[in-house]
């Protein structure tokens, strides 16, 4: 027996729900109707989100197909697919049970969200950082109780989250509340810190010494999970195999390619031309300077060669990567996409640490190559996340608007194309350098492709991991050893290259229909007005596609 319900109707109804489970992702979606508030990751929480789930696809089962629109008969499996994707993780993933860092990063993109965005006074949103402090030993009792026989490696790399948090809230939150003028708050914040640092870190003292030394847990997802959240999550039907073996395919061809240009820099010498790439670099704490002026070249370049629409909208800020966030090398922070007016981005770049030893700098700094920046700024910003999102900003349906249903393979696989398509439209068309760097981060990319199958399909290990990422993406040992690391709790890190190969098919096939009349602009806007959805519902969108491979 079908229900009357409209399908927009629903939507608004799981979006709601969705917010108040995942008040820090509201936040990040531009809501603040829950901003004082933590996750309950408490057990009977978990518990009535899989009983929650399951009702609402119930729900959705029941609305009658007849009434919908084409749009929304496009628009239901992905909402469906959406549910049940959540099911697996709670049901089969077990995230919540497995990995402490997911307790550490919950925590501190929350208090960040509101230290970072400035959607309202600065005194509100201290009040309710305020609210998620007290919040803090509820956050962490859960990750005691839930967390009994995780991987080692995911203590290892809760460890250093977890102390990342601590730093970030005895550092940057008393900086970024510094100019508050109500002592009487800027007292309970003190008190409501002290509170939550020390939950956290008796925490980190019973990871470290009692849950450490006994962790035997595997990080492995094994095969079947592994294929069923890539259908779940992406909609990509291929088997673990027959993706590893485009994935090989495509890393050969990209270092014959890499070999081709390094060669005629260095007279035949491949390694030893990106070697000397790799020494050209600005110097230690001038990395962010840098990078703020390639957004400048890179956005009076793409209006020049009128490849996408750049909006009017709010400025990007650089600056430098906050402590809790270091483990990444660069990243791109943008209000979400339902903020009431426009709010600053910021492309944060992770600079050498002061503390660190000189060569450990060296090798930072290595990676961080004019070569590879002028990509790491592409992929970031313009046209990459940052612009992504000021799209999105215009976009009508809320299911193709919020970052609640968002695609990580869409979203990181347009932000990846980006780098290959603008030297394809002739950026920087006379600079090896800029041309290798490009195709030094598609390696690595690459790599992230096959070790992350490898990692939960077969029985690759960490350190075989880190020797392929040596190997094969000429990377050094700190920056081999993150990748390999990263690969056993983000197994999704291997959409950077799926997805880039999606949107390179969907280019393909798109400008095949317009018999003549192809424009890259145009194309681009259109892909970018849809949202952040699974590239089969691109597809769906703007070729008519039921069905057929996305990736080949």
């Amino acid at each position: 027996m079908y229900s009357a319900e409209p399908l927009p109707h629903f939507v608004d109804e799981y979006l709601s729900y969705l917010y108040e489970v995942h008040p820090t992702n509201a936040t990040f979606d531009g809501v603040h109707l829950h901003d004082d508030l933590l996750e309950d990751l408490s057990r009977q929480s978990i518990d009535a989100q899989m009983r929650d789930l399951g009702g609402l696809a119930r729900r959705l089962a029941a609305i009658d197909p007849t009434r919908l629109t084409d749009v929304e008969r496009l628009e239901r499996p992905a909402l469906d697919a959406s549910l049940r994707a959540r099911l697996f993780e709670l049901e089969e993933v077990r995230t919540w049970e497995r990995s402490p860092q997911l307790y550490a990063d919950i925590l501190s993109t929350s208090l960040a969200g509101q230290a970072v965005f400035d959607y309202a006074p600065l005194a509100e949103r201290a009040r309710r950082v305020l609210s998620k402090l007290r919040q803090v030993p509820r956050l962490i009792q859960a990750a005691r109780d839930n967390i009994k026989d995780p991987p080692g490696i995911y203590v290892k790399v809760g460890l250093e989250s977890m102390r990342g948090t601590l730093r970030f809230i005895d550092e940057d939150l008393p900086r970024a509340f510094g100019d508050l003028g109500d002592l009487h708050l800027l007292g309970d914040l003190a008190d409501a810190s002290t509170e939550a640092a020390t939950a956290i870190g008796a925490y980190v003292e019973y990871l470290e010494r009692d849950l450490a030394p006994r962790s035997k847990g595997s990080f492995r997802l094994g095969r079947d999970r592994f294929e069923q959240k890539l259908r779940l999550d992406e909609g990509i039907t291929l088997n673990a195999d027959r993706l590893l073996a485009i994935a090989m395919r495509e890393l050969r061809a990209t270092q014959e390619e890499f070999r081709r240009v390094a060669s005629r820099m260095n007279g035949g010498d491949p390694l030893a031309a990106w070697a000397k790439v790799k020494d050209d670099h600005p110097p230690a704490g001038q990395l962010v300077p840098v990078a703020q002026q390639q957004l400048d070249e890179l956005v009076d370049f793409l209006n020049r060669q009128r490849i996408v629409t750049v909006p009017e909208g709010a400025a990007v800020a650089v600056a430098p990567t906050p402590r809790f966030y270091r483990w990444t090398f660069a990243s791109m922070w943008t209000p979400g996409p339902f903020e009431s007016r426009p709010l600053r981005a910021y492309y944060y770049i992770t600079d050498v640490d002061p503390a660190w030893a000189a060569d450990r700098k060296a090798e930072h700094l290595r990676d961080f190559n004019y070569g590879a920046l002028w990509s790491i700024s592409i992929h970031e910003v313009f046209p990459g996340h940052f612009l992504h999102y000021q799209h999105l900003r215009q976009v009508g349906s809320k299911l193709r608007k919020s970052i609640l249903f968002s695609s990580t393979a869409f979203v990181e696989g347009w932000a990846h194309y980006c780098e290959q398509m603008m030297i394809e439209q002739g950026f920087r068309r006379d600079d090896d350098n800029v041309r290798l760097g490009q195709l030094a981060e598609a390696l690595i990319r690459l790599c992230r492709f096959v070790v992350g199958i490898r990692l939960h399909c077969e029985d690759c290990s960490v350190e075989q991991g880190v020797r392929f990422f040596r190997e094969e993406a000429f990377l050094e040992e700190p920056s081999a050893r993150r990748e390999a690391e990263r690969g056993t709790f983000d197994p999704s890190y291997i959409l950077y290259t799926a997805g880039k190969l999606m949107v390179l098919k969907l280019r393909e096939d798109y400008k095949a229909r317009q018999e003549g009349r192809f424009s890259l602009r145009a194309f681009h806007d259109q892909l970018l007005a849809n949202g952040t959805v699974p590239m089969w519902l691109h597809r769906a969108l703007m070729l008519g596609e039921q069905n057929g491979e996305m990736i080949e």
